[in-house]
């Protein structure tokens, strides 16, 4: 998984900045790697990364770290709340990296859902992202290989870090270095596989599932609504976050929809402390299945 490896490339010292919610990888390969200090059992967080919250509260737009960072994961259209930042709010994240020399890890593992017009499609939309940006792509969520670990990542060879002598490294050359290392590579018929979703007809059996799970994403978040749950994301994204009823925890709303109603879904918790609150669904079903669980919860009397 790129986004585990290639914290290789960095020094255990570097701050971290991660958006709370986040997808858990993020994170847990820093803890691994010794970047998070102590964890605050009773705040649910790691005394050394820097977290910043995407909530409704601030319309799921995390703001610019108070301190100094060196690496901040950016993930959008985002995993687990569906939301997106368009390419103004996108520049000031650049800007910031510029000024304080940090990199932007960006995984833009769901961009073939992007609908709208204004949100980018990869951070090198931004101007001055190919100096400060990473970015993660992935077959995964585009052409349903999930399991299969077949991805790249784009480090164009602008993007610079410093030794603590000031000394200039490229992180094309670190990458390069550190993956003739310690990757055999992937395997030839899963290589081959990627191979033909470039084709024409693999471009059109993808651009068809993916409209099919953004009209299950549609479906979705419309019933959600008529039900009386504030919903986001579903748009641009194959992920529906809905807040849960007042007075009720995310595992404790995970604990009544699947024993009530025969839904599963993820409790926004196990995303990171400002995920309570919040609950996850996903278009990645049958259009049958899918009405069935939307009806299921508009009948639901919760």
């Amino acid at each position: 998984m790129i986004h585990g490896n290639i914290v290789d490339i960095f020094a255990i010292d570097n701050k971290v900045a991660i958006t709370d919610p986040v997808y858990p990888v993020y994170l847990d390969t820093n803890v691994m790697a010794g970047r998070s200090g102590k964890y605050n059992e009773k705040k649910g967080t790691y005394e050394n990364i820097v977290y910043l919250p995407v909530t409704a509260e601030n319309n799921f737009k995390p703001e610019l770290p108070k301190e100094k960072v060196d690496m901040i994961y950016l993930c959008f259209p985002n995993n687990p709340t569906g939301t997106v930042l368009t390419k103004e709010d996108l520049k000031v994240w650049v800007d910031y990296a510029k000024q304080n020399n940090s990199i932007i890890l960006y995984d833009a593992a769901y961009e073939a859902f992007i609908e709208e017009e204004n949100i980018p499609h990869t951070i090198y939309e931004v101007e001055g992202a190919k100096d400060v940006a990473i970015e993660f792509k992935s077959y995964s969520k585009t052409a349903g290989f999930t399991g299969v670990r077949c991805a790249y990542v784009v480090i164009p060879k602008t993007v610079k870090g410093y030794t603590k002598n000031g000394e200039e490294v490229k992180f094309n050359t670190l990458w390069n270095r550190r993956t003739c290392t310690k990757f055999n590579g992937v395997s030839y018929i899963v290589q081959r596989a990627a191979e033909a979703t470039y084709t024409n007809e693999g471009k059109k059996q993808i651009e068809e599932n993916i409209e099919y799970y953004k009209e299950n994403a549609r479906i979705i978040k419309k019933g959600l609504e008529e039900a009386g749950f504030s919903v986001y994301g579903a748009v641009n994204s194959p992920y529906i976050w809905l807040k849960v009823p007042e007075q009720m925890t995310s595992w404790k709303f995970f604990d009544k929809l699947l024993e009530e109603v025969n839904i599963v879904g993820t409790p926004g918790s196990g995303f990171g402390p400002h995920g309570e609150g919040y609950f996850r669904l996903t278009a990645f079903g049958t259009r049958e299945n899918t009405i069935k669980a939307i009806e299921r919860i508009k009948n639901w009397n919760i």
